[in-house]
């Protein structure tokens, strides 16, 4: 069932996500200071792909100065937006399993650094 979820997801907006986070997460690496963020932009990318089966752990102690620093330039408006997309979801019965990938998304999208997809 996660294959067929994961391939709907892809057609409906995972490609899109991708590639937007991509060409941000490159946009970040041009400068050696970016490039921790564009790291995270690539890890939500890889999760904006194929998000159904996966699991999300947040640590926000591991890099607590990185995570402000994340939240302050995009990382709220990024959550926030996640969260209302995965609300708009959860509407219908058939949207409930997108929307809790969205939610997945904005608590990644909240903070990444110390995150671990698997």
């Amino acid at each position: 069932m996660k294959t067929i979820g994961n391939v709907i997801w892809f057609l409906l907006s995972g490609l899109e996500m991708a590639l937007a986070w991509f060409l941000a997460g490159i946009i970040w690496c041009i400068t050696i200071i970016g490039i921790p963020f564009g790291k995270q932009c690539f890890k939500l990318a890889r999760l904006s792909v194929w998000p159904m089966g996966t699991d999300v752990k947040t640590d926000f102690g591991k890099h607590p100065i990185a995570n402000v620093i994340w939240l302050i330039f995009g990382g709220l408006g990024l959550g926030i937006s996640f969260f209302f997309a995965g609300i708009l979801w959860c509407v219908t019965i058939i949207g409930i399993p997108f929307g809790k990938q969205c939610f997945k998304l904005a608590k990644l999208g909240l903070t990444p650094f110390g995150a671990t997809v698997s």
